[in-house]
């Protein structure tokens, strides 16, 4: 090897077309070697080979988490939930955002920029590892070809979090870089995001093909570590962004001002349909593993705990799990995926996941900023009108009332009245109890696993005090255990409805002490967001595509109703819902709108949110709708006002072009003078 090449990292450090100083070694591979000598000893030993590859996968923590809680990143949030407990102006000295900061776009270029550092830093030691790993003296052959692919997914995992970002972005050369060109010969400029999302494709699925005689091996037992059906499934996400409207066939004024150094556009202003088909075709490679499925739990017929049975379809209430949802509880079974119940090797449907390495604004931090006041939580993250509106009625209907107030409404009007004693003694409208709005009677079974309404049941087991312990939990102003609107404080649900998953019947804040929440497998890629997405790929086809399966072999991909319920039912048979009728399954923009409501309930709190608005070019419309709670003004007194929808005041909502991707800090544009920055930031400070 010329030593005036670098793999990406030797004695300098080199990165998007910049050269940055060594003095900042916070896991900087370099480290590790001063010479080739010390280069070779490294990548000869096991030990230390999986050392550097730990320290790669280091940077897919912090900030690079895909869920988490606000501290690390807002985009867990989008339309659906709020936070409330940091009402102050942007402090860019913390970090922070508040919820109407991150909402107005009333943030800077220096925001939430570990992304960046992290990723590149993380993709050039990647790069060297796979360039360098054949020397192993202590690996078998199959094993150096399964750690490469380890470090292959983690650089292509790495760029993709940085495409979903910050948009298109510059792909570094992988045989390396010249340390004596000058630092305006080593400017790369941003790539097509036809052109990142295509190698990011490209080598999730040579790293499943170098994973595959061991990767497929672990399995579930994998799930925190790359997987071949995680390169793959990756893949099959990025290959979906890139056929979405915001980079397949975009001719917004927007897309036309976001152009590289040389005036090249960045987002394709050509639609091609065959981008759905490659989509749909990857999200079938992951389905035909045959590794993954959906979590149930059996149903349980007796007892405080029993099951609460869907209403007869007449088709899936006849059968057994997978055709049915006769032998399973529908709630249960999706609470218990993200409650901490499953460890992630536990877990059928975890696809992709950090395990215990989120970092400190991990799942549990987000727990104790939902759990109730009475319960020593925050009390602060909730829910929206528009989120709690879509849940179907157990029926498959919509709630009377639906988005009345945003003007989408059919005429309805909700419903009004409340549990009595008498209704809950004689068991109807389980599981609400007394004084509850029976606006939230009979709905479907993920609202309850998700949804903590006024007047909602809270187990918190653990809590010390008995008294503490099985809380009926009511928002009402002046309510006396202190959980509803209170100006002095910041601890109170700003649109009066609370959050319940990811919450164990077990967790409580005592003490502010976050190990008194249970662990919760960080769920990155879950198997029903793939079965969702081939359903919304099929569905965009007018013809017949031929596209290679990832290990050999052709799928012809069409709009096929059967295959497409193949990603459809079992999401909805998991959740208590009937199939839509045939007349959806023909019409192509009504099954659209049905699959991206799916998403809407099923991916609650994921991280998915706010990313499928954009990519669906629905960003504009739906984050610029006035945001719709209870009134939370009122005390039980006035229950009827309470729970009649308000805008509420303190949450404000805009779309400006600007918030399409985030801004690319001041810093990078100054190291790589190619780099440009995205349409209505600033360029210099």
């Amino acid at each position: 090897m010329n030593k005036k090449i670098l793999y990406c990292v030797l004695l300098l450090v080199c990165g998007t077309g910049l050269i940055s100083s060594c003095t900042d070694d916070y896991l900087d591979s370099s480290q590790y070697f001063k010479d080739r000598l010390t280069e070779e000893k490294t990548f000869q030993g096991k030990v230390y080979s999986e050392k550097w590859l730990a320290h790669v996968f280091e940077e897919l923590k912090g900030i690079n988490v895909d869920v988490a809680s606000k501290g690390i990143t807002p985009h867990n949030f989008a339309d659906d939930m709020y936070y409330g407990d940091r009402d102050s102006d942007y402090d860019p000295s913390k970090n922070e955002l508040s919820y109407n900061n991150f909402k107005m776009g009333e943030y800077t270029e220096n925001a939430k920029q570990g992304t960046w550092t992290q990723c590149y830093r993380g993709i050039r030691n990647a790069s060297t590892f796979i360039h360098n790993i054949y020397m192993n003296t202590e690996m078998s052959d199959e094993e150096i070809e399964d750690y490469r692919g380890q470090a292959r997914f983690a650089r292509a995992y790495l760029y993709w979090l940085l495409l979903r970002k910050y948009g298109p972005i510059p792909l570094l050369p992988d045989e390396g870089l010249n340390y004596e060109d000058s630092y305006d010969d080593l400017a790369i400029p941003r790539s097509t995001y036809e052109n990142c999302a295509e190698f990011i494709s490209s080598e999730m699925l040579l790293a499943a093909q170098e994973m595959e005689a061991r990767g497929m091996m672990r399995g579930q037992d994998g799930s925190a570590r790359p997987t071949v059906g995680a390169a793959l499934a990756t893949r099959a996400k990025v290959l979906i962004y890139a056929a979405s409207p915001l980079a397949n066939g975009n001719s917004s004024d927007f897309a036309s001002r976001l152009t590289d150094d040389k005036g090249n556009r960045l987002l394709s202003s050509d639609y091609q349909e065959e981008k759905w088909a490659k989509a749909a075709a990857a999200a079938r490679d992951v389905m035909e593993l045959g590794l993954y499925e959906l979590y149930t739990v059996p149903v349980q017929e007796t007892g405080e705990n029993a099951t609460i049975i869907p209403p007869d379809d007449h088709n899936f209430s006849e059968k057994s799990w997978p055709e049915g949802w006769a032998n399973i509880d529908p709630a249960k079974s999706y609470a218990q995926v993200f409650d901490g119940t499953l460890s992630a090797s536990g877990n059928p449907e975890l696809i992709f996941t950090r395990g215990n390495n989120q970092g400190g604004e991990d799942i549990r931090a987000m727990v104790a900023h939902q759990l109730p006041r009475s319960a020593t939580g925050w009390n602060t993250h909730g829910l929206t009108q528009k989120m709690v509106d879509a849940y179907y009625m157990n029926d498959g209907t919509d709630v009377p009332g639906k988005d009345k107030e945003i003007g989408r409404g059919d005429g309805s009007e909700r419903v009004s009245g409340y549990v009595t004693e008498e209704d809950y003694e004689a068991g109807r409208y389980k599981p609400l109890r007394p004084g509850v709005s029976l606006q939230y009677a009979n709905r479907s079974p993920r609202f309850y696993a998700s949804v903590a309404y006024n007047g909602s049941f809270w187990s918190l087991l653990n809590e010390s005090q008995e008294r503490n312990r099985n809380q009926q939990v009511f928002y009402y102003h002046n309510n006396p255990e202190g959980n509803g609107f209170n100006s002095s404080n910041a601890y109170w649900l700003r649109t009066g409805f609370g959050v319940k998953k990811y919450v164990h019947p077990s967790d409580t804040y005592e003490g502010g002490d976050n190990s008194n929440i249970e662990f919760k497998a960080e769920p990155a890629i879950r198997y029903a967001d793939i079965l969702l997405m081939y359903a919304e790929a099929l569905n965009e086809l007018d013809g017949s595509h031929n596209i290679p399966a990832w290990n050999g072999g052709t799928y012809d991909i069409s709009r096929n109703i059967t295959e497409m319920q193949r990603g459809i039912h079992p999401v909805r048979i998991r959740g208590g819902v009937s199939d839509y009728p045939a007349s959806v399954y023909n019409d192509k923009d009504d099954l659209r709108k049905r699959l991206k409501r799916e998403r809407f309930i099923e991916l609650l709190a994921e991280g998915q949110r706010y990313y499928d608005l954009r990519r669906w070019m629905d960003a504009p419309e739906e984050e610029s709708l006035p945001i719709y709670g209870c009134n939370v003004l009122m005390n039980e007194d006035d229950r009827d006002l309470f729970h009649q929808p308000v805008a509420v005041w303190a949450l404000e909502t805009t779309f400006a072009d600007k918030m399409w991707f985030w801004p690319i800090s001041f810093t990078e544009l100054k190291r790589n003078k190619r780099l440009t920055q995205n349409p209505g930031w600033n360029y210099n400070d």
